[in-house]
């Protein structure tokens, strides 16, 4: 590249960002596919232990198919550093996990992905790790929580599945007061759509098996951050328990991420036709999507995002029978409890992503019986609301 990769824009650094070429000069990125390296002599093995040399020891720290990856999404977030894991959760709760110690504390948005509440609700605690959740779009609750011993604030922004979105800047402001580090899952809105970093956040982490594939091939997580706290929090830890992506799935994440850009937008422009039509039919209720003026927290998502999102969630008269009797009848959206995909996909939270809570508990998250989120996919508008005015009408 003629240019520092920093210069190009999003859409070219997702396709150029990182690469590494062998001697054969291969177009497409080379898939390096191994467990360890050779090395030319054993001072230059020692000399890669102690960390003295920087080339590659073993692929569970480190790979050039992942190395390129964990660039390209440096590169596009706006990070000094980042480290793929296995999946979107070891993602998560490294990024979380290592920020604590026994006796520390941990505030966090109680709308959370049913996972993500467990690692701050029962995993952290295990651990001699208290944590209080708050309603994530009162700032006044998110200070109050706040104790001398907290380090960590945790949010999803948009949310999971009720697509809240919170004021990033502002939650961050209490955490450098508090002297504690902000951490967003930002998978949702995508490093395209909204950027934490640049928002006051201190770690971005993503599940790259969403948007990022966004083809339904492959797991993936992602840790951004700056590169002090790369290796102050999480380089050893990461080393030492094994999180490690395939280098398979990372060098299907690249090829993933050269068509995000395309894919991202299209979404986006049919969701948020999608969202207008189904806000005008009087056979729903409760549409919620952040590109509308009616989302609780329109300003917030003009202000922090670039769009409103691939995803909408909107409640079904009847409860689960009526939502489940509509998922039933649709045709070409298939019913998955993935989202990000290139094919529109709807799930029904309280039965598969927070089936585990109490129905109070649900409800406190805003998780109704009738509740379904919509995951727009690559198809033409119209024939997704062919589908669903079909399904409405009982198929």
């Amino acid at each position: 590249m003629s240019q520092p990769p920093r210069a190009f824009r999003p859409e070219t650094q997702l396709v150029h960002a990182g690469t590494l070429r062998s001697s054969f000069g291969e177009t497409s990125e080379a898939l390096f596919l191994t467990q360890g390296f050779v090395y030319p002599d054993a001072e230059t093995c020692a000399a890669r232990f102690e960390g003295s040399d920087p080339g590659f020891i073993y692929s569970r720290f480190s790979n050039p198919t992942v190395q390129m990856f964990e660039s390209r999404m440096a590169l596009l977030e706006g990070a000094e550093a980042a480290r793929a894991t296995a999946t979107g959760m070891a993602a998560i709760t490294m990024a979380i996990m290592g920020l604590v110690k026994a006796g520390d504390h941990i505030v966090a948005a109680s709308r959370l992905f049913g996972s993500c509440r467990y690692v701050c609700e029962e995993w952290a605690p295990r651990y001699g790790v208290a944590s209080t959740l708050v309603e994530g779009s009162d700032l006044a609750s998110w200070k109050a929580a706040i104790r001398p011993e907290t380090k960590v604030l945790f949010l999803e922004s948009p949310t999971n599945p009720t697509l809240d979105v919170y004021d990033i800047a502002e939650i961050a402001k209490l955490a450098k007061a508090a002297g504690a580090l902000l951490v967003v899952d930002n998978v949702f809105a995508t490093p395209l759509l909204q950027k934490p970093l640049a928002l006051g956040a201190d770690v971005v982490v993503y599940s790259a098996t969403k948007h990022i594939d966004g083809q339904g091939r492959c797991l993936g997580g992602v840790i951004l951050c700056s590169e002090q706290l790369m290796k102050d929090a999480y380089a050893t830890p990461l080393r030492q328990t094994g999180p490690a992506i395939s280098p398979f799935n990372a060098w299907v994440l690249l090829k993933g991420l050269e068509t995000l850009a395309v894919r991202v937008e299209r979404q986006c422009v049919t969701a948020q036709h999608m969202a207008d039509r189904l806000a005008g039919d009087p056979r729903l209720s409760g549409v919620l999507y952040p590109g509308r003026a009616d989302h609780p927290q329109a300003a917030i998502a003009r202000r922090q995002m670039a769009a409103g999102g691939t995803l909408i969630a909107f409640d079904v008269p009847g409860g689960r029978d009526a939502a489940f009797r509509f998922m039933n009848a649709l045709k070409l959206i298939r019913i998955s409890n993935n989202l990000g995909d290139a094919k529109s996909l709807i799930t029904h939270p309280a039965t598969t992503t927070h089936q585990r809570f109490t129905p109070e508990a649900r409800a406190e998250m805003g998780i109704g019986e009738g509740l379904v989120r919509l995951s727009i996919g690559l198809e033409h508008l119209e024939d997704l609301w062919e589908d669903v005015v079909s399904a409405l009408s009982g198929g």
